[in-house]
């Protein structure tokens, strides 16, 4: 099987003016999926005090996209089963276009709807581009998740990095938050072609219905608690890493490009991994790979070694992009066809990113009644172990679904 699909992916892709077109609406669609969240955090204090709200509900505008992938995430293989996977991306960014709107009008009610609707259409965005990889580009699945992983990671630092600045202009919080606008409407016009190059799904997929719901498939937990758990140290570290460097003597600008670091240091991984996992059959020697990563970074900081600051970041940031590579690519790895991808992905996101919301909560939660960094840390040393084990047995050369 490895030999077979190593020819697979050694095939040339045929770069015509379709392709062209389609791989540009990839791109910019993963581009919109995290820009507009990562742009919140820079700028929150700025809402805050012009919105008078309180740190409660401020954290809880981080929040409602992750509860909005939790909740969205089952319906939208459904919904581009009947819809294709065509137009029900459109839709999404449409949706996306109107949340962004919404949000950046200057009163709370809107900014938690358009946060809402924000959250609810990047939920579609994560779930189908991988399943319409594996549709659209069978042969070549690794090479385009790289690219979709890497435009979506670029995008979010970038938000990150210029939303602030913005929000010091005339242009204020609003308008940090609302130009991304222009983004998503270039998405919705590069990919409105593909409303005619619509593939007739079933057609190619003539096993795609399963014998029982994805969720009763053990290996579907695994993937779920690899994609879960990646994603909480993700958020977690987002959270909570530059208040424990400052903790730890730094000042809040040092914290904050330490923290910048970690994010970079995520793309090189992001684009590698899912090529190396595309081109073997067992991918469980990356998992190794990003396990000591994780291992030797957060040990580096538990034990407040701040001399070497820089190099835990860069491990972390290495392991956080190899492990959500890998995650991003099970969808298609473990699954038989792109709308079984489509499933695998809606019940692995929907559980993954609710576990995911958790964490910075539980982190807090476990700083505050023990007053104590290191008491909270361990909730990193748990996950870390727990990922590595649900990666492992993910990473193994089979299906989630036994052959028919």
């Amino acid at each position: 099987m490895a030999s077979q699909q190593s020819t697979r992916e050694n095939k040339k892709l045929s770069w015509n003016r379709n392709t062209w077109i389609l791989v540009l609406g990839i791109i910019f669609i993963a581009a919109t999926l995290r820009s507009p969240l990562t742009s919140v955090g820079p700028i929150i204090s700025y809402i805050k005090e012009d919105l008078d709200i309180s740190n409660v509900l401020a954290g809880f505008i981080t929040t409602i996209p992750l509860l909005a992938f939790a909740i969205v995430s089952p319906f939208a293989p459904k919904l581009a089963r009947i819809f294709g996977f065509e137009k029900t991306l459109l839709v999404a960014m449409v949706i996306l276009t109107a949340g962004i709107s919404i949000r950046s009008l200057g009163n709370t009610f809107f900014l938690l709807l358009g946060t809402t609707l924000i959250g609810i259409a990047i939920a579609f965005g994560n779930v189908l581009l991988p399943a319409l990889i594996k549709l659209k580009f069978p042969l070549q699945v690794g090479l385009l998740t790289s690219i979709f992983t890497v435009a979506m990671n670029v995008s979010a630092s970038v938000a990150a990095g210029v939303s602030y600045p913005i929000a010091g202009t005339s242009f204020g919080w609003k308008g940090a938050l609302g130009c991304w606008i222009i983004l998503s409407i270039i998405a919705i016009i590069v990919w409105l072609p593909q409303l005619r190059q619509k593939v007739a799904i079933q057609e190619n997929q003539n096993d795609a219905k399963l014998s029982k719901p994805i969720w009763k498939y053990p290996l579907t937990w695994a993937i779920t608690l690899a994609m879960g758990l990646q994603s909480l140290i993700f958020y977690t570290t987002a959270a909570w890493i530059p208040a424990m460097l400052e903790s730890q003597g730094m000042s809040a600008n040092q914290a904050g490009w330490m923290f910048s670091i970690m994010q970079f240091s995520q793309l090189p991984m992001t684009f590698l991994i899912p090529i190396l996992a595309g081109r073997r059959s067992d991918q469980r020697s990356l998992v190794v790979m990003f396990g000591a990563f994780y291992v030797v970074g957060f040990t580096g900081i538990l034990m407040n070694w701040t001399s070497l600051t820089m190099l835990w970041m860069i491990l972390l940031g290495l392991a956080g992009g190899a492990s959500f590579g890998l995650a991003m690519m099970y969808f298609s790895l473990r699954s038989r066809n792109a709308l079984e991808a489509a499933e695998l992905s809606g019940t692995a996101q929907s559980i993954g990113y609710l576990l995911a919301a958790a964490g910075p909560v539980l982190y807090g939660y476990i700083h505050d009644l023990w007053d104590s960094w290191h008491a909270a840390n361990i909730l990193y040393a748990i996950t870390v172990v727990g990922l590595i084990i649900s990666a492992w047995i993910s990473a193994k050369d089979r299906f989630v679904t036994p052959e028919k």
